[in-house]
């Protein structure tokens, strides 16, 4: 199927614009950001290749189409005037999902019952049948309906892109593997100069930042729904998959990763082993509170507690101070990248940062302190 796709990749807020240079890289055309997602227009192909290299964006969505949609009489015209047959198969199964806001259509239960009954009569006309049956592979429609525009699209990923497959369990709190990527991004790390996380819980940004370092895709050790797809030939994924590993670096890189609890960093090995950059990162027990580390260059990337779920707002004041003390130590050629959601952080940690960025992990609204 070569005729050219809509793609729409939803993000967390903040990253909006990471997401977008990804898509230029990989040579998407027509890349366009917004609030909380990013467009661009490929190939079969493409859907494959996104849902591989992706280190930013949650999912890939497929979109089939956009119209008015001020009724629900509006919404069910425009759901089966859309050419479904050409994606879902007679026995493909198509749940429906999706969100609504500012809209008069705001019962998402009604807007996913009319668009489910559009599809099926669509799809019923088609290949001729009062009841589809819906056994086969799974093609997740997700609509979003904002003010009076709806947007109708196939899931192509299945689980978030987030969930990478090296990841078997996490520590309380943990943090999306997108946003530990997006954070490393925003660090400007290309593998040259050591990379230290001193609160690494179960080893999330260590090993993000390896995967960039080696310029490895994250993809590669999992599935996405669109493998079962018909319409996208198996092929495309094994030379989504080849090129991608075509581009891998091999180089020696200093990336390390501390945690108090001998727990998490176990934890942290294990699923540096399972994301098969073991042979890159090293994990020790460690205090945070007493950190330093040789050169006279490098870069800190790192999520502390925040005082919000793990520990009470005290303890985190007291571990930023420490950790302030600690890092006032350091070379002038290191530079820190922090994320944090705590009101008071630069006080508590006796220095105000040269830049801030908002980011959200999660719903929780952070910065990321930049210290340069």
């Amino acid at each position: 199927m070569s005729q050219e796709l809509t793609f729409s990749v939803p993000t967390l807020f903040g990253v909006e614009g990471l997401t977008a240079d990804e898509l230029r890289r990989l040579g998407l055309d027509q890349v366009r950001a917004e609030n909380g997602r990013v467009f661009c227009q490929g190939a079969a192909l493409d859907l494959a290749r996104l849902n591989l290299n992706l280190r930013t964006g949650e999912r890939v969505l497929l979109v089939l189409g956009s119209f008015p949609a001020a009724d629900f009489d509006a919404l069910f015209e425009g759901t089966r005037a859309l050419p479904w047959e050409r994606f879902i198969p007679r026995e493909g199964q198509f749940p429906v999902k999706g969100h609504s806001l500012n809209s008069a259509l705001h019962s998402v239960p009604a807007c996913q019952s009319i668009v489910k009954k559009a599809i099926a009569a669509r799809l019923g006309a088609k290949y001729g049948l009062n009841t589809l049956p819906e056994t086969g592979a799974l093609y997740q429609v997700q609509f979003s309906i904002m003010g009076d525009e709806a947007v109708l699209m196939l899931d192509t990923s299945g689980a978030g892109l987030h969930k990478r497959g090296y990841r078997a369990q996490g520590v309380a709190a943990p943090l999306r593997e997108t946003l530990a990527a997006a954070m490393v991004i925003l660090s400007r790390y290309r593998g040259r100069d050591p990379l230290c996380d001193p609160f690494c819980g179960s080893g999330t940004i260590p090993i993000e930042a390896a995967l960039i370092a080696k310029n490895r895709a994250p993809g590669l050790n999992r599935t996405f729904s669109a493998q079962k797809w018909a319409f996208v030939d198996k092929k495309l994924w094994l030379q989504a998959a080849d090129e991608a590993m075509d581009k891998e670096f091999h180089g020696d890189y200093e990336i390390w990763g501390g945690d108090l609890d001998p727990a998490a960093v176990e934890l942290a090995r294990h699923n540096a082993a399972l994301a098969e950059v073991d042979d890159v990162v090293r994990f020790d027990v460690d205090d945070a509170r007493t950190f330093h580390w040789g050169g006279l260059y490098g870069r800190v990337v790192t999520n502390p507690p925040y005082g919000e779920r793990i520990m009470e707002r005290r303890e985190a004041e007291e571990l930023y101070r420490a950790f302030g003390r600690a890092w006032s130590k350091f070379p002038e050629g290191w530079k820190l990248y922090l994320l944090s959601s705590h009101t008071e952080f630069e006080r508590t940690f006796g220095k105000k940062a040269d830049k801030k960025r908002k980011l959200y992990n999660g719903m929780l609204k952070c910065d990321l302190f930049m210290y340069l």
